[in-house]
C-alpha cells in the first residue's frame, strides 16, 4: 500500500480542507496523476498519486479538515496494471465491446486534463469539459479556462433566458458554506479593524504625464520586453520611492517593538473567483518597469489559475490595491496585517481642474492611503501620499531619485 499524505502547507498554515477528490475508491490511478485538491487559508494545493495502482481507501472525505502529514487515502500498488492484463486475454468476443471504449476514451481522458478547480466549476455549472479550450501545459484546462467558458455561456442570451422562469420560483435563496479562503479573508479583515488604529488619508493625482509617457513608448516597450506597459509598474516604483522617504509606512508592530523593513516587497491585490489574494513582488526596488510588469502578469495568472504557492503570498511589506479596474471612484482600503500601510488606486476620470488660473480637463485619479496610526503619524502618512503623487505627476523624478 502507498499512503497519500497531506503535504507541508507552508509557514503559519496549520490545516487545510479537502475540497475535491478527482477519483473514487476502486478507481485505477497513475503515478503523478492529481487525486485530490486541498484548500488552505491562502491557496489551493493539488496532491498527486505517489504510485500506480488502485485507490483502495479514502481516509479524508471532501469537507474534512486535515493537518500536514495526515493520511488522505491509500493506493493498492500495481493493481491498476494487473487488472487490464487479466481481462484482455479472457474474452475475445468481448473485444468489439471495448471497441467503443477508444471512442469514449477522449471523454474519460479529458477528465484528468482538467485541473481539480476547473473540474469543480464544470461540474457545478454543467459545463461540457470537451467544449472548454485548455491553455495550460499540454492543453490542460485551468480554472481560468473554466471561468472563461462559464462567462461565455452566461453572455449568450438564449442560454440565459431558458432557465430563468423555473429558477425564479425555486432559487430565491441559496445557502453556501464559506470557503476556507473567504473565512480567512473575513477574519483577517476584522482583525485589522479591531487591532490597528486604522485611518485613511486621501489625495488626487493628475495622470496626464504617465499616460503621455505610456502612449509614447508602449509599442516599443512591448516590442523590446514582450509585455505591455501598464500603470501599476509606475505606482510600484512610486510607492518604493515614498517608502524610502517615510520608513514608518514600511514597518510593522510586533508586541512592544517596531520592525523596520529595509527591503521593499510589494503585495499587489488580485481578485479571483474565490476571493482577494495578495501575491508579492519581491525586491521591487531593484526591478525595472519591465521586470515589475512581467512579475505582476505572472503572479496574476497564477492567482486566477489557482496556482499560487505559499511563498508567493508571504512576506509583503506594503500593499497596493487597484479598485479602479472595477470602476471604483473612491474607497478606504483595509490594512493587510501585519503591514502598516495600503494604497488604494481608483478609476481614472476626466474632471475640470484649475491649472495656472485656467480651467482645464485632466485625467484624475483619487488615491487613498490607509495606515496604522499606532506607528504612522498623520504627517508621515500625508508626506508619503504626496511623494507618490509627485512621482506619478512627474515620472522623471523616479529616474533621478528625487
Amino acid at each position: 500500500m502507498a499512503d497519500i499524505m497531506t503535504p507541508a502547507l507552508g509557514e503559519s498554515v496549520s490545516e487545510a480542507t479537502v475540497a475535491r477528490w478527482t477519483k473514487k475508491a476502486g478507481d485505477a490511478v497513475r503515478k503523478d496523476e492529481i487525486l485530490v485538491e486541498l484548500e488552505t487559508d491562502k491557496v489551493s494545493l493539488e496532491v498527486a498519486a505517489p504510485a500506480d495502482g488502485v485507490l483502495a481507501e479514502i481516509s479524508a472525505e471532501e469537507g474534512a479538515t486535515v493537518e500536514p502529514g495526515a493520511l488522505l487515502g491509500k493506493i493498492a500498488e500495481g493493481a491498476a496494471g494487473t487488472a487490464p492484463k487479466a481481462a484482455a486475454p479472457k474474452a475475445e468476443p468481448a473485444k468489439p465491446a471495448p471497441a467503443p471504449a477508444p471512442a469514449q476514451a477522449p471523454a474519460a481522458k479529458a477528465e484528468p486534463v482538467l485541473a481539480p478547480s476547473a473540474q469543480r466549476i464544470a461540474a457545478e455549472n454543467k459545463l461540457d469539459p470537451a467544449a472548454i479550450a485548455g491553455t495550460g501545459k499540454d492543453g490542460r484546462v485551468t480554472k481560468g479556462d473554466a471561468l472563461a467558458a462559464l462567462e461565455a455561456r452566461a453572455s449568450a442570451p438564449a442560454a440565459a433566458s431558458t432557465p430563468t422562469a423555473p429558477r425564479a420560483i425555486h432559487e430565491r435563496e441559496e445557502r453556501v458554506k464559506m470557503t476556507r479562503l473567504r473565512q480567512t479573508i473575513a477574519r483577517r479583515l476584522k482583525e485589522a479593524q479591531n487591532n490597528a488604529a486604522m485611518l485613511t488619508t486621501f489625495n488626487e493625482v493628475d495622470m496626464s504625464a504617465v499616460m503621455a509617457l505610456r502612449n509614447q513608448y508602449k509599442d516599443s516597450f512591448e516590442k523590446k520586453h514582450g509585455v505591455k506597459l501598464g500603470f501599476m509598474s509606475f505606482f510600484v516604483k512610486a510607492v518604493v520611492h515614498a517608502l524610502k522617504q517615510v520608513p514608518d509606512v514600511n514597518a510593522e508592530i510586533d508586541g512592544t517593538d517596531v520592525i523596520y523593513k529595509n527591503h521593499y516587497d510589494i503585495s499587489v491585490a488580485v481578485g479571483t473567483e474565490k476571493g482577494l489574494v495578495t501575491p508579492v513582488v519581491r525586491d521591487a526596488d531593484a526591478m525595472s518597469l519591465a521586470d515589475i510588469e512581467k512579475e505582476i502578469g505572472a503572479l496574476g495568472k497564477k492567482a486566477r489559475d489557482g496556482q499560487l504557492s505559499m511563498d508567493d503570498l508571504q512576506g509583503g511589506t506594503f500593499t497596493i490595491s487597484n479598485g479602479g479596474i472595477y470602476g471604483s471612484l473612491m474607497s478606504t482600503p483595509i490594512l493587510n496585517p501585519p503591514q502598516s500601510g495600503i494604497l488604494g488606486m481608483h478609476k481614472i476620470q476626466e474632471r475640470p481642474m484649475v491649472v495656472n488660473g485656467q480651467i482645464v480637463v485632466r485625467p484624475m485619479m483619487y488615491l487613498a492611503l490607509s495606515y496604522d496610526h499606532r506607528i504612522v503619524d498623520g504627517k508621515g502618512a500625508v508626506t508619503f501620499l504626496v511623494h507618490v503623487k509627485d512621482a506619478i505627476e512627474d515620472p522623471q523624478r523616479l529616474l533621478l531619485d528625487i
